[in-house]
Formats: C-alpha cells, sequence, structure tokens
C-alpha cells in the first residue's frame, strides 16, 4: 500500500531536523520527503496530517513480560499490542521471565512467539530486544552461558535485580567484553535499601513509609563505575537511575572519558515523593520516586545528554496485586501506552524539552545505547515510523489499554495526545 501524509510535522532525531513536510510511504519503505508532494499514483491514500506528528519509531530498552510464567499480568500479544499502541517499533525484553532468559531455547522461543502472534500482524509487531540473564539464579552467583546467548541473538545482558557480588561483576565485564554485547547493571545496594519503599526524605517522613536512601544507589553507581574503568569494559549501561547525585556521578564518569550510557525511567520524570500522598501502590517503583529535587536533576541530565535515554521498565501486575498495603504490593506500574503523551504534555508543552529533544531519548539515544541504529527519514530509507497526534484526548480505562493490566497512577484520568499507527 502507499500513503501519502501531508503536511506533517517530521522529528528526525538522525538528523536533528524538525520541519513540516509531505511523506509518501510504499512497501515499507520511505519513497520521498518533500515541502510538496503533488505527483502521486492513482492508488494512493492520501492523508491530511496537520497537526500530527511523524518521528523514527520508538525503542524501549527494558520492559517486563508477564509471558512466560505470569501470564495472568502479561502475554507477549498483549505487550507487543501495548507497544505498537504506544509508538514503540522496538521493544526490550528483561530476562526476569519463569523460567528466565538464561537459555539460548527460550530466546529462540520468544522471536517464535512474536511472528505467531495471532492479534497482530507480524509486519506491525516491534521488534523484540530480547536481553539474556547473567546469573542463573536470583542468589546471584554462578553466570550464565553468555556466549551461548549471545549466539543466540540476545541483544546484551542483565539482571533484573542488583548484582551484590562485586567479584561476580568484574567477572561479568570481563567475560562480556569479547561478545560486542552491552550489559546493563541496576546498582542498588540491598543492605541500604533494606526494607525501604520510599525515597529517603521529608515526604518519607510525613507519609509514614520505610525510607531508601539516595546512597543505596550512588555507592552502587561509585563501585560499578571503578569496576568498568579497571576493566576497561566499552559497552556498559547504567539502568533506573533516580537521584541527582547519580547524575552527577555519571556526568562526571563521562567527562573523564569512561564510555557509559544510563538511562532513567520515564515515572521520575514525571513525578516525585509528593505524589505519593495517596498511597497509590501504583506509585511503588524500585527503584522509589525521587524528591523534588531529584526529579529536576534527572530533568536536566536527559536534556543535556548525561542521562542519554528514557526507558518505560513496564511491568504489569494484577488487580489483586496491587490492592495492598503501599509497602506490601510489588513495585512496578505499566507505561507503553502512556509514555510518550504524558512526556510530551509534561515537557515538550510546556517548553521545558524541544520535541526533538524527547523523541531522541525515546527514540535513537536507546538504540544507541543497544550499538543499533534507526534509519534517518529521507527517501529511500525502510519506514520505521510514529505517527503521533499531540491533541487527542481519550481516557484511561481497564476497556481503553492494551495491556493486560491497569496498575497506573493516571488510571480514570482524561490524557492528550495518542499514537495513531507505527511501521515497523
Amino acid at each position: 500500500m502507499t500513503e501519502l501524509l501531508q503536511q506533517v510535522r517530521v522529528i528526525d532525531p538522525v538528523a536533528g531536523t524538525d520541519q513540516i513536510a509531505d511523506v509518501l510511504i510504499a512497501d515499507g519503505h520511505i519513497q520521498a520527503v518533500a515541502a510538496q508532494i503533488s505527483e502521486i499514483g492513482t492508488d494512493t491514500q492520501v492523508r491530511d496530517c496537520q497537526g500530527l506528528v511523524l518521528g523514527t519509531g520508538l525503542v524501549d530498552l527494558y520492559s517486563h513480560s508477564g509471558e512466560p510464567g505470569f501470564e495472568d499480568r502479561e502475554t507477549l500479544s498483549s505487550l507487543l499490542q501495548a507497544a505498537a499502541a504506544g509508538g514503540f517499533t522496538r521493544i526490550g525484553i528483561l530476562p526476569d521471565t519463569s523460567p528466565a532468559i538464561d537459555h539460548p531455547a527460550l530466546v529462540a522461543q520468544l522471536q517464535k512467539m512474536r511472528s505467531a502472534s495471532p492479534l497482530l500482524p507480524c509486519s506491525s509487531a516491534p521488534l523484540l530486544n530480547i536481553w539474556g540473564a547473567v546469573t542463573l539464579d536470583v542468589a546471584g552467583k554462578q553466570m550464565t552461558e553468555l556466549a551461548d546467548l549471545a549466539a543466540a541473538g540476545v541483544v546484551g545482558f542483565t539482571d533484573s535485580h542488583p548484582l551484590d557480588n562485586l567479584g561476580l561483576v568484574r567477572r561479568v565485564l570481563e567475560y562480556v567484553q569479547p561478545l560486542g554485547k552491552p550489559v546493563a547493571f541496576w546498582p542498588c545496594d540491598r543492605q541500604l535499601t533494606s526494607n525501604g519503599v520510599m525515597r529517603e526524605g521529608v515526604d518519607a517522613l510525613r507519609f509514614g513509609l520505610p525510607p531508601v536512601p539516595a546512597s543505596a544507589e550512588t555507592t552502587a553507581i561509585a563501585s560499578l563505575l571503578e569496576l568498568v574503568a579497571a576493566t576497561g569494559n566499552l559497552q556498559v549501561h547504567i539502568m533506573r537511575v533516580s537521584t541527582a547525585r547519580s547524575v552527577e556521578l555519571i556526568a562526571a564518569a563521562k567527562a573523564a572519558g569512561l564510555p557509559i550510557t544510563a538511562s532513567t525511567t520515564w515515572m521520575h520524570l514525571l513525578l516525585d515523593t509528593t505524589s505519593i500522598q495517596s498511597y497509590d501502590t501504583s506509585l511503588h517503583l524500585a527503584p522509589p520516586l525521587g524528591n523534588p529535587s531529584d526529579l529536576k536533576a534527572l530533568r536536566e541530565g536527559v536534556r543535556t545528554g548525561v542521562i542519554d535515554a528514557i526507558a518505560i521498565d513496564h511491568a504489569a501486575y494484577t488487580y489483586e496485586e496491587k490492592v495492598q498495603a503501599f509497602a506490601e504490593a510489588p513495585a512496578g506500574a505499566v507505561g507503553l501506552e502512556l509514555a510518550l503523551p504524558l512526556l510530551w504534555q509534561n515537557l515538550v508543552v510546556t517548553g521545558e524539552f524541544t520535541a526533538l529533544e524527547l523523541w531522541q531519548a525515546l527514540s535513537t539515544n536507546p538504540a544507541k545505547c543497544l550499538a543499533q541504529e534507526l534509519s534517518t527519514l529521507t527517501a529511500n530509507q525502510k519506514a520505521e515510523l510514529t505517527l503521533f497526534d499531540p491533541s487527542q484526548t481519550w481516557k484511561i480505562e481497564r476497556k481503553n489499554l492494551h495491556t493486560l493490566s491497569s496498575n497506573t497512577p493516571w488510571l480514570g484520568q482524561e490524557l492528550q495526545g495518542r499514537v495513531l499507527q507505527i511501521w515497523c
């Protein structure tokens, strides 16, 4: 099918441009981009796209799939549908399934399930970037067969829980280096975290919730940075950055020439500890929401590139799992369908970010963290694109979401902005 998108706002973070243009798409490729395209075939579908935004496809670094093992929370098919509805053309799957993604056979099985999804045509299904597990058990004492997983096509290696054994971390850095795959760490000292569920500060005292000191994250980051410098590993990604001091440590490491990348999650850019006064368990995250000063530093870190990318870290849980006391509920929230509209309204519409800066943090920069590339939005390139209407309003309700779960603090609220289509 041939489509002509007329007078759409074209955001191309690869070329660094933001312009109004006509875009002609046919057979999965961009045929032309010009101020005005008039020569088209009789079978071309013409769409008036004034007020709409067309950009490179969004890339999520890491999210959780319920399948296999927790299909009541999320199936792979529903996850892919949610990702597509949110504008994501590539989605990273964390290895914390059951069984965990610690064997090549499971990597092949997940890719086969994506191709066979009955609810989403393969041509419209986001690509899977599957992370291979670093360790074989939650105790984190034994490494997986990293080379076998690399040969099976994993995008990189990570565990969904912090690695407490620094000796093991060093060995992982050494073993992964020749494989040419990134390795991602969630820096968190679980002894300092203890039973905490909320960032330490005035609000934690006010709300009477067990605190998590910022040092639980920053000491782990400092240790990791020392090991990266000692081993010379060139493909280390720091996940889930959530404190102002962490931003400072990463900025200093980058200034010193340490070749690391980092990400924060979308909710840490929108909400802080003051929001927890509602005790909504969808606000129980790991790491916890930061204090207002953390939120400000994270936004500045993303805007300036110290924090390379925004991750979604989509984590679906059933209603029964989340209807508990705040401290007892599992940490995590859904977000694939909500992130772009909420970030656009809170960061771009307010003028804090340019549209190009936000799109880079959600698209090309996450791809770079995975040593991948996206095509520029020009003629003769593959069409991996997201079409977004920033003015369309809709209500966040269970029936309006593709994910099987609805653990989000925005449930029941009106939202402005919706993805209309993706091209994969």
